[in-house]
């Protein structure tokens, strides 16, 4: 069954592919299609060839409005750090969202089938493992907003991560069983994040630091939400949304809180 599994991913990496290899200031990017219960999904690869062996797999899990720029920008970033990068979708069919009623339904459409979207993100997974230039058993999940939540979620579901680091994320409730989550977990939230509830923000960093063995969180000062998209600020303005502003100066702390954690736990793994 393992032999089948393993042909009918590297069959499938290779035969949905609907673009060939683009060069990207030296970064390798390549559009694939994979799929998930019957829905296509579009997925963005970024790695540098220039890298020698097989390097950690990263996951790049979208904001609300979809598999867009932004997710795609940050596979390029991770493959210019010397890791292999899947902007995923998790909406299928690359649907993005281009007004906030649009891109909540589709969240919330995505929340309320858990179980489609952990398949949709495992099936992302076995993609990003089946690559040539990933080493399978190094696997890292990334998320910004609604994709954070994602990757914290499936890392206190248990799934078979070693890393997971969520951006401006909404925190999920799930209970955190100890001993479950076999990643290390790093959330960076902004102090001024409006959609984040104090206390439920206290509760969370109490029960994931009680069953996570390997568990940070970092509060930016003055940071709101959306402090990464460099379009936060149009949005805040077309949608009457003040709570979305990017911050140049959080951006490049919490960029270099990911470098230091993935270098950090990838060490250790290899140790």
């Amino acid at each position: 069954m393992r032999t089948l599994l393993a042909f009918f991913l590297i069959f499938s990496f290779a035969a949905c592919a609907d673009s060939d290899v683009q060069t990207n200031g030296g970064i390798q990017t390549k559009e694939i299609d994979y799929s998930s219960g019957g829905t296509t999904l579009k997925g963005y690869l970024a790695w540098d060839d220039a890298v020698k062996g097989k390097r950690p797999g990263v996951l790049v899990v979208h904001e609300w409005w979809g598999h867009n720029e932004h997710a795609r920008e940050r596979a390029r970033m991770l493959a210019e750090l010397g890791y292999t990068a899947l902007a995923v979708d998790m909406y299928g069919d690359g649907q993005t969202a281009d007004h906030p009623k649009k891109a909540g339904e589709l969240m919330n459409a995505a929340m309320k089938d858990w179980e489609g979207s952990k398949a949709r993100f495992n099936a992302a997974k076995n993609l990003l493992q089946s690559h040539a230039t990933v080493d399978p058993e190094r696997i890292a999940s990334i998320g910004f907003c609604f994709g954070g939540t994602v990757s914290l979620r499936m890392a206190i579901a248990g799934s078979d991560l070693d890393a997971v680091v969520a951006f401006h994320a909404g925190l999920p409730t799930d209970t955190v069983v100890p001993g479950t989550v076999k990643a290390a977990v790093l959330v960076i939230n902004g102090s001024n994040d409006a959609w984040l509830d104090p206390k439920a923000v206290a509760a969370f960093k109490q029960e994931m630091a009680a069953a996570v063995k390997d568990f940070k969180y970092i509060t930016l000062e003055g940071a709101r939400h959306a402090f990464t998209n460099k379009q936060a600020g149009e949005f805040s303005k077309k949608f009457n949304l003040p709570n979305l502003e990017y911050s140049k100066e959080a951006d490049e702390q919490s960029w270099a809180a990911l470098k230091d954690f993935f270098q950090r736990v990838f060490s250790k793994k290899d140790a």
